[in-house]
């Protein structure tokens, strides 16, 4: 169960965001008002929103996701393999907020590089990417910090995606969402794999919160599929953060 979910309210300059997307720049007015809705949808599954301020150094901000893992026993703090995204790792109000909810907290090392989107938890089990964005090095340092709590890693190397959580999402009760390169691979194979169309793609990064699923609005396959395993369903729009490759695990930490 989860209890505390962390957000950052986008940034005004939102449209400077790293983006491979070709949709055209993000509407900063429709940003706010779906991370609004994004924030009242993880209310309604009973979790403790903390809202962070936008932060204009950092375009990508609102993908909090990413600078911190966040687990039963510690919070690990990242470090982004964009090079314009590594400031937000450090920034001091991400930092008070995890101090709030973590006594340990570890950090990621140069030349080790972490984006959290890249790690799919399941259980007491992690799973990493190999990426643009996650190194070897950072997948090895987190294993060593994951090990030292007692928690468990492994490394999935991509070869179609920005993030792992990008084509696969975990739902509890060993019901995995996968799309793309996650419907072949031997990792997941243990899982009852539920497929996602292709031309859905973007659907299979939904979100499992106290037998809630989020998923993004829009997208038929996906809501029926997970409909019918009987999810109680949330639809969330986010058109405006796949415009900078953004999805809806990307806008918060869960924990």
């Amino acid at each position: 169960m989860f209890r505390n979910v962390i957000v950052r309210i986008p940034s005004a300059r939102i449209s400077e965001g790293i983006t491979s997307a070709n949709l055209g720049k993000p509407i900063y007015k429709n940003a706010l008002k779906q991370h609004s809705e994004y924030v009242a949808a993880l209310a309604k599954t009973g979790v403790n929103v903390t809202v962070l301020e936008p932060q204009d150094d950092y375009p990508d901000s609102c993908f909090v996701e990413d600078v911190a893992l966040c687990t039963r026993e510690c919070v690990i703090i990242t470090r982004p393999g964009a090079n314009t995204r590594r400031g937000e790792a450090s920034l001091g109000d991400m930092q008070e907020a995890l101090k709030k909810f973590y006594k340990n907290i570890e950090y990621i090392q140069d030349p080790g590089t972490v984006e959290a989107g890249d790690i799919m938890m399941v259980g007491d089990h992690f799973y990493i990417g190999l990426s643009a964005r996650t190194n070897q090095e950072g997948a090895q340092q987190t294993i060593k910090i994951l090990q030292k709590y007692g928690l468990s890693g492994s490394i999935v190397h991509l070869s179609e995606v920005l993030h792992l959580k990008t084509g696969l999402s975990y739902i509890e009760n060993n019901n995995l969402l996968v799309a793309g390169e996650f419907k072949t691979k031997s990792e997941f194979a243990k899982f009852h794999r539920i497929e996602i169309p292709d031309n859905e793609s973007y659907s299979a990064n939904c979100i499992w919160v106290n037998d809630f699923v989020i998923v993004p609005k829009g997208y038929k396959a996906v809501y029926e599929k997970v409909s019918a395993l009987g999810y109680k369903v949330l639809e969330v729009d986010t058109s405006e953060f796949r415009k900078i490759d953004g999805g809806l695990s990307c806008l918060s930490l869960r924990f």
